[in-house]
């Protein structure tokens, strides 16, 4: 992620990209954007949504109330919109040059002598 986008920004920023959600739906978008690898706990989604709030990239589409409870629906805003993609380009150029370099590879099964490489 660039120094301006943490993970949890962009993924919350990737869950409103189709469109106002709810902070649940966030939640439930994340996770089944990322096959359950990813659960975004409350605290982080919600500090996650007032920091991009505030950069404007990210408004409270409309609030109701559901089981006597405040329930926000938050949507993208076209500056939101320009940071996602920009940093999802970002993120796919470097991961093209990353599978270019392993392509570049000269030796077929290199990766079997650094078996006992760590990282």
């Amino acid at each position: 992620m660039s120094p301006g986008l943490q993970q949890p920004a962009f993924l919350v920023l990737s869950a409103l990209a189709e469109g106002p959600l709810h902070g649940y739906g966030i939640v439930q978008a994340v996770a089944a954007a990322s096959d359950g690898a990813v659960t975004l706990r409350i605290g982080t989604l919600y500090g996650a949504l007032d920091r991009l709030a505030a950069r404007g990239l990210v408004v409270v589409d409309r609030e109701e109330v559901v089981d006597s409870r405040l329930r926000r629906t938050y949507r993208l805003t076209g500056e939101g919109e320009r940071v996602l993609r920009a940093e999802a380009q970002t993120l796919r150029a470097r991961a093209e040059r990353a599978l270019a370099a392993l392509g570049r590879r000269s030796a077929p099964g290199a990766d079997a002598s650094d078996a006992g490489a760590t990282a």
